[in-house]
Formats: C-alpha cells, structure tokens, sequence
C-alpha cells in the first residue's frame, strides 16, 4: 500500500494511506506532499491523487448467480514498496487461492490444496465439467491446468503471504467496485479469495491480436470478492469517459474494464517507426471504464538485461573505452 506524507507551515504527518491522505488535504488547504516514486515535495494541488475529484460511485453490486455463493471475504495488507508481498488474513473456513509458486509463506493450519481448474467450483458441489472448463481455460492463457488452494482449517485466524515474482505493485481490485469482471494481462494474476473465476477473453480484431503486445487471448476474472494482480514498476490508474481516448504503449495495458475498448494504431509515418524507438504499434484505449497500466512491462526488463548479458563476440557495455576487456577488469565479467 502506498504511503503519503504531508507537510503544512513546517509540520509534518505520515505515513498515510491515500484515503486519510486526501482527507488531511482537504482539512488544511496548501500544503506539499511526498510519495515513494516522487523525486521532490510537490504541491498537494498539483498531485490529481490528492485534490482531484472523488471517485466514481461504485456500480450497485448484483447477487451471485444460483448455485454458487459469492465469494470469501478476506482481510489483508500489501508490505514493501518496490519487492511486494501481500499477506491475507483468512477466518475460519476461508480460503484464498493463487499461482503455482507464489506463496511466500503461511501458518500451520492454513492447508494447502492443489485444485484442479481455477477453484471456483470447490467445495460448492461443481461438477467435473465445469472444473475441466475451467482447467481448458487457464490452458488457453498458458497457465497450469491446476491453482493451489490455501484454506484456514483452524479455529482461529490464520494467515498466508503471497509475494510477486518481479519487481512491480500489487494491486488490490474488488470486483464489485467494478462490474464483477475485468480484462487482464495473461500474467498479471497473483491470488483472489476463493469463489472468483478466471476465464478467457478472445481480441476478435486481427490487427489487435497479433500486435497487441498480448495476443488474440487474455484473462478475464469474474466475481465479486477481492482479486490481486502484479504489474511492473509503479501503477497508475485512469477512468476514461465515454468517448475518452488515450494511447499507450502495448506493453504498458495491465488490465481494464469490460467496457472499455481495446484496439491498435500505427504509430505513424516511416521515420517514427525507424527512429522512434516505440515500435510500429501503440494501443488505443477509449472509454468509458477504468484501466490500470504498468510502468515497466517484464518483456521489456528483461529485453534490457538480454541486451545487457554477456554473449560470445562481444556485448553492449556502458562507458568503458576498453569494451569486453575493461568488463573484465572491472568485475562485470568472466571468462
């Protein structure tokens, strides 16, 4: 969770959340305030996070569908600023469920299940068939056919921590606040309170398919309990308007509201495409809905580090007139 600070005339307050945040700046008007990501103080009035307008009223929640209860509510709190990890607080009987590997750690009593398709259907009398669609789907989006499962079989509360496998922001989204449904990135995905389901969303525009940075298939994740996802580097998030358009790079989309339009545009004239180091498409987002993008896509971390690796006949170094020779001095490299 990101963490403000504020200062009035000298005096200082934090660390707070964003909603105490923007509470403090409209109790006392003026003011500077700081944040992990800022380079310096800035004026409270210039930071849209903080004297921007409310948000949106949240859309009217609808009853799960027959047959299938809503899903856990669970308590939790995201620790670190850039290496994150979120750490959920499970009542008696809740469960939460996550990606093969993301567990950082967990009580004894919390059990831990490997569950075949995405979880949705345990413990509420699914059938099987509805597990293998289940399992088809997370195939399709290159994910494992099962999802582990960590359920509190105590008396007591108990807790587990699921950390994000790069560096990046964990973000918190309840999916009642937001249609009971959102597109995402195929490897955004962290864990979610048992009872969401995670399907697939087919691009139908060939143009966007095959140079949408994301291919014809993404995740879309339905329900209305609380889903957590990763994305690279720092977070922002912005409510489009009908008709609002914006343009952003194809890596950068984390995830999006079911009514927001997703396609690509050409980024221009042939000079552009040759020199202006952004590719050949960049993606047109256009409201109304919410959209989070990432600052640092992992494909292009770990472009840079490709790029940065040593490789026979030699490899791109930084300031050294000596090239390999002067890697190998400095301790950069090794033959």
């Amino acid at each position: 969770m990101t963490q403000w600070y504020l200062a009035f005339n000298g005096q200082q307050f934090g660390p707070l959340d964003l909603l105490a945040a923007r509470a403090k700046a409209r109790e006392i008007p003026g003011g500077h305030c700081w944040r992990a990501g800022f380079a310096e103080w800035a004026p409270i009035a210039d930071v849209p996070e903080l004297s921007g307008p409310e948000p949106t009223a949240i859309t009217p929640v609808s009853p799960p569908p027959p047959g299938r209860r809503s899903a856990d509510v669970i308590d939790y709190r995201i620790h670190g600023e850039d290496m994150q990890f979120v750490e959920v607080e499970l009542d008696p009987g809740e469960a939460v469920i996550s990606e093969a590997g993301a567990m950082m750690y967990k009580d004894a009593t919390v059990r831990m299940e490997t569950v075949f398709g995405d979880g949705s259907h345990s413990g509420q009398g699914g059938r099987f068939v509805d597990q293998l669609l289940s399992a088809g789907k997370r195939v399709l989006t290159g994910e494992s056919l099962f999802i582990t499962m960590f359920v509190n079989e105590s008396a007591g509360k108990a807790k587990a921590a699921f950390a994000a496998p790069y560096p990046g922001t964990i973000i918190p989204l309840p999916l009642a606040r937001h249609g009971q449904r959102i597109i995402c990135q195929k490897d955004s995905f962290l864990c979610a309170a048992r009872g969401a389901s995670i399907g697939i969303w087919f691009q139908r525009r060939i143009l966007t398919g095959l140079f949408g940075g994301e291919g014809f298939i993404m995740q879309k994740i339905e329900g209305d309990g609380i889903v957590f996802m990763h994305a690279g580097g720092t977070v922002t998030e912005r409510e489009l308007a009908p008709g609002e358009t914006i343009h952003v790079d194809t890596g950068c989309v984390v995830a999006f509201t079911e009514g927001v339009g997703f396609d690509v545009r050409a980024v221009g004239g042939i000079k552009s495409v040759l020199f202006g180091g952004e590719g050949v498409f960049f993606a047109e987002l256009k409201g109304p809905g919410h959209v989070w993008l990432q600052s640092l896509p992992f494909s292009r971390l770990a472009g840079r580090m490709l790029m940065a690796a040593w490789q026979r006949g030699g490899s791109r170094d930084e300031g050294s007139v000596l090239g390999g020779l002067g890697g190998l001095i400095s301790g950069d490299r090794r033959l």
